[in-house]
């Protein structure tokens, strides 16, 4: 194998990696958006079930025996 094929072998490599390396990037970079919609997604959903758990124990229970009983 001469010098020449060696360096095209190894550019060849170091071209397809660069590739692999950017696909891979665009990849996490698609990932982490994601998971920023979903930590917002569960924040909301969280306060959301904060207030109806409030709303909840404010209320009387239906099966509630009046006082007079």
């Amino acid at each position: 194998m001469t010098d020449d094929e060696r360096i095209i072998r190894i550019e060849t490599k170091i071209a397809y990696q660069e590739d692999t390396i950017q696909s891979l990037n665009e990849v996490v970079c698609r990932q982490q958006k994601q998971i920023e919609q979903l930590q917002a997604t569960c924040k909301v959903l969280i306060e959301r079930l904060d207030e109806l758990s409030d709303a909840n124990n404010t209320a009387k229970p239906v099966d509630e025996i009046p006082p007079h009983y």
